[in-house]
């Protein structure tokens, strides 16, 4: 079984009949690899173990029913395979108010990025690159996730809230939600109860998710792993006037430099940051290679 668990690819993943609970959390799929000359045949799948390099957490991964090849298609240029589901159109789904809301300005991020070709100066490229920096690499990624999710390293308050306030600046959405979601990803990680698992193809675990907040609610329940930040008045501060920072960021960039800061300090940048960050829930999980076996499917891609 150890040399099973050594070759991660390509990748066999099957739902589990088990019932999964919030306080006991397990995933729903067992890995199993095959060599490039093997082919699918029913079979019965084995109970498995796997330990997540987080916290040393250990969960029981078991699923006990026959499967054959036709049940599963493959990622396009990926080993991974994932379980053929019921196909529903997005239009037939429920569709809630934050649906709708965050279509529209996602879909406005990238209809504005569009323009940058004709409203390109060197000015507003460098204030672009500039938000960048700020907004993705000190507000997403040193703040909202290693910071805030992670907690891999503490900061002066102070200077915590203001590289919160940079993130939020991102428009991905108020701390308190992305942390929420980004721990409910490592706690149930690529399985039926990840919020951007894989395992409902590339383009929800890239983006499609964030549009579907029903299907995150059934998931994972009302967000109840963020008391740490929804205790702190700034926190919610944040959260209950959170979409009012990013249009005051519009503001002051149009006062500076009129259409052309709109259209790369707002448009360009925040598009760009986007595809980063969902790369990373999307790409980072399909395509690679693994330099350890952690029991989920994330990857070196580079």
């Amino acid at each position: 079984m150890a040399s099973l668990l050594t070759k991660p690819k390509p990748v066999f993943l099957c739902s589990s009949p088990r019932t999964l609970h919030a306080s006991t959390p397990s995933l729903s799929f067992s890995r199993i690899s095959f060599t490039h000359h093997q082919k699918l045949a029913p079979f019965k799948l084995p109970s498995l173990v796997v330990a997540f390099s987080e916290k040393g957490l250990k969960r029981d991964v078991s699923a006990g029913a026959a499967a054959t090849e036709g049940d599963y298609r493959r990622i396009m240029l990926s080993d991974v395979l994932v379980k053929k589901k019921e196909k529903v159109h997005w239009w037939e789904r429920e569709w809630k108010a934050m649906d709708f809301g965050a279509v529209a300005v996602v879909l406005s991020m990238h209809l504005l990025s569009l323009l940058a070709p004709f409203q390109f100066n060197w000015r507003a490229v460098s204030v672009a690159f500039g938000l960048y920096i700020v907004t993705g690499l000190l507000g997403i990624t040193l703040s909202f996730h290693r910071n805030l999710s992670h907690k891999a390293f503490k900061l002066p308050k102070w200077l915590e809230y203001l590289f919160a306030y940079c993130g939020a600046q991102a428009l991905q959405g108020n701390p308190i939600d992305w942390v929420s979601t980004h721990r409910y990803h490592h706690q149930f990680c690529d399985s039926d109860r990840d919020p951007h698992s894989p395992l409902d193809g590339f383009w929800f675990s890239h983006m499609n998710w964030m549009f579907d907040t029903n299907t995150i609610t059934k998931r994972c329940g009302e967000p109840n792993n963020v008391a740490d930040l929804e205790k702190q008045p700034f926190y919610q501060f944040l959260r209950d006037t959170y979409i009012f920072h990013p249009v005051a960021l519009a503001v002051a960039l149009y006062a500076m430099g009129g259409f052309p800061f709109i259209v790369w300090g707002m448009g360009v940048r925040i598009v760009w940051v986007y595809h980063i960050t969902w790369l990373v829930n999307s790409a980072c999980h399909v395509w690679g290679k693994q330099a350890w076996n952690t029991g989920d499917l994330s990857k070196n891609n580079w």
